[in-house]
């Protein structure tokens, strides 16, 4: 730093000395000048040698300085002029004094625009300097992957070819694979930032005596797509592709670059580089994440349905074991009793055939298939329920009333879809009933218009009611307050309700006991669409 200091000083030095030495010069010629213009009779414009004064004293003169030394120096002239002269008419010196004035105004315009157009120049030089200053900066410290590359001489190998003739570089090239050998070897490295010589790994003997061919993969194309738009003109080229680093690694990145305009602006091109390697392997984990979850949730659809289809099954399949039971009581019997025989064996067909419906239901549920609504009388449907559940009602002692609606109700939907719910919120009253006395344990059903689209059926049963944390929880999905429950029946009840349009509304009546309120649109939902 010192030295630096030093040597700056002796170069002022100097400049200052060589600028005194002008000085001088150019004090002695204007002296001698305004001495032989003014007491000599040399008859010729000696004054234009002014202009020589003032080019010496340019250098080291401002604008302002210049100015007033063109003035002193046209001042002189017409001093000398009228001191030599008089203001008598004298055609030949005026026509002296006019060109000495016209050189001497002339020159000074001259150095001012020249003045002008240098500090320009050396303005401009210094944005250029700072932008390239920028550019370095930014160039060798960013933590994107960066190459000054020069492809002029790929550029005209491609050129041509093209002249001789070639129109398709890629069609080309798979006649002629040693093109992109070719190519490789004539681009030359200028300059590679931090981040690229970490991107390609260490390098022992430097990056400028490597072509990139050494760095791409064997199966890549992203170097013929490359070679192809400088082929066809592009101006941007950007691609993916896998690059090999010194140790042997894959590297998947993006490559972006964009293309002068000016074919000689060729020699200097920035390759870009992002190394997208640890964000595509995110994305295959994502992906295989992503894959296993759907697989999990596909077994999580079958336990939950087999889980459904069991507690659906549960009731029928219950009721058949218990009348071929009373089927083989009534066979045993001396003499048998046909009659109770019969009605035990139509209980069981009746059963298995809503086991059936039920199977079928949950089939054509899966498959998507046509279940066709049909018109539903609710009274109907709420006296088959009870004939289906006779033998829990018995069982358990439980009173079953029905409070019927002032006219008939009908509703548009798929009967076993509603007798489905119908029997689970019933059953669901019988067993929280168990521990009720048996005087209280009665379940109420009552039907009416809740509105001109809508119907509602309720079930209420006179149990402990729901506490706060289960009514919370009540429609989850395997929350069960049972010991023996699986959690499932009242979610599959307002899932099937809501599919149709409908709603199950829970709470507590004031008088005491559990309802159950099922809003059933007059009209199938999915019929109206």
């Amino acid at each position: 730093m010192g030295s630096a200091i030093v040597s700056k000083l002796i170069n002022r030095r100097g400049t200052l000395s060589h600028e005194i030495t002008l000085g001088l010069i150019a004090l002695v010629l204007g002296a001698t000048v305004f001495y032989v213009d003014a007491f000599t009779e040399v008859e010729s414009a000696i004054a234009v040698l002014y202009v020589i004064v003032l080019l010496l004293s340019a250098e080291m003169l401002t604008r302002i300085g210049t100015t007033l030394l063109t003035i002193v120096c046209a001042a002189l002239t017409l001093f000398a002029y009228f001191y030599s002269h008089g203001l008598g008419e004298n055609v030949p010196a005026q026509l002296r004094l006019a060109v000495s004035l016209a050189a001497i105004t002339i020159t000074c315009a001259l150095i001012l625009r020249n003045e002008t157009a240098r500090a320009g120049l050396i303005e401009a030089n210094l944005h250029l300097r700072d932008s390239e200053t920028r550019y370095r900066y930014i160039f060798e410290h960013s933590r994107i992957a960066l190459w000054e590359r020069d492809y002029s001489a790929v550029r005209s190998f491609l050129m041509s070819l093209k002249a001789e003739g070639v129109s398709d570089l890629k069609d080309y090239y798979r006649t002629n694979p040693g093109v992109i050998v070719a190519c490789t070897g004539l681009i030359r490295t200028i300059a590679a930032n931090d981040a690229a010589m970490e991107l390609l790994g260490h390098m022992t003997d430097g990056l400028h005596s490597r072509t990139m061919r050494r760095y791409i993969a064997p199966d890549d194309d992203t170097f013929l797509d490359l070679m192809n738009a400088i082929f066809c003109g592009e101006r941007h080229f950007e691609g993916k592709g896998n690059l090999i680093t010194e140790n042997g690694e894959s590297r998947l990145v993006i490559m972006s670059m964009s293309f002068p305009e000016d074919p000689t602006a060729f020699n200097r091109v920035v390759v870009g580089m992002v190394d997208i390697t640890q964000r595509e392997m995110m994305q295959k984990a994502l992906r295989e994440a992503q894959d296993e979850l759907a697989r999990a949730s596909r077994a999580a659809t079958v336990g939950t349905l087999s889980a459904s289809l069991a507690h659906e099954l549960n009731q029928p399949l219950g009721a058949i074991v218990v009348n071929a039971q009373t089927l083989l009581r009534w066979l045993n019997r001396e003499p048998p009793d046909l009659a109770a025989v019969r009605r035990s064996a139509e209980r069981i067909i009746r059963d298995s055939q809503r086991a059936s419906e039920i199977i079928h239901n949950t089939r054509s549920m899966l498959t998507q298939g046509d279940r066709t609504p049909e018109r539903v009388d609710l009274e109907t449907l709420i006296e088959e329920t009870r004939a289906l559940m006779e033998h829990d009602f018995q069982r358990d002692m439980v009173d079953f009333d029905v409070n019927p609606a002032e006219m008939p109700l009908k509703v548009k939907a798929i009967r076993i879809e509603l007798q489905q719910v119908l029997i689970n919120l019933v059953t669901n009253a019988v067993q929280a009933m168990r521990e009720t006395a048996i005087d209280r344990r009665k379940i109420l059903v009552s039907l009416g218009r809740k509105d001109d689209i809508f119907v509602s059926l309720s079930v209420r049963d006179f149990g402990p009611g729901i506490s706060e944390e289960a009514m919370a929880k009540l429609f989850t999905p395997f929350f069960t307050t049972k010991p023996s429950g699986m959690g499932m029946g009242l979610s599959i009840c307002r899932s099937t309700l809501e599919a149709r349009g409908g709603q199950l509304i829970a709470g507590n009546h004031p008088d005491g006991g559990a309802i159950f309120e099922m809003i059933i649109p007059i009209e199938d939902d999915h019929d109206q669409r």
